[in-house]
């Protein structure tokens, strides 16, 4: 075996630890709100994110609650995957489809659990050194 596939073999040995996925606090989840740019664009929802930063002191503790919910659960919610596509035009004839590229646009809410999930894998990969850099 070369060397490149013997290390591969020894880091894969042993199984990787099982994810524990830490409670949300209210201050991470305000401080993801805070984080996230003044934007009037919006998701399906119509809720742009300058609402949701506005609405902070009278949502964040049932946007917690039902973050940690989740997180136990090990569920995205489902209406939080959808998203609004729409067509960008980039150059050329504007009868050419081809000419558009699709934007994704999600929920505001979408935005906040993924962050909140993306620092928990982060964490989790650099802790049990998971990816060789």
């Amino acid at each position: 075996m070369n060397l490149a596939l013997n290390s591969l073999y020894k880091a894969f040995i042993q199984p990787f630890p099982h994810i524990k996925l830490t409670p949300v606090t209210t201050k991470e989840v305000s401080e993801i709100i805070k984080s996230l740019k003044w934007k009037n664009s919006h998701g399906y929802d119509e809720i742009p994110v300058r609402i949701l930063k506005i609405s902070l002191p009278f949502i964040i503790s049932p946007l917690t609650y039902i973050c940690n919910k989740s997180l136990c659960a090990g569920i995205f919610p489902t209406r939080l995957k959808y998203s609004q596509i729409n067509p960008i035009f980039k150059k050329g004839s504007k009868t050419d489809l081809s000419n558009y590229r699709p934007i994704s646009l999600l929920t505001s809410f979408s935005k906040v659990f993924e962050k909140i999930i993306y620092k928990r894998l982060n964490h989790h990969i650099e802790v049990n050194n998971i990816l060789v850099g």
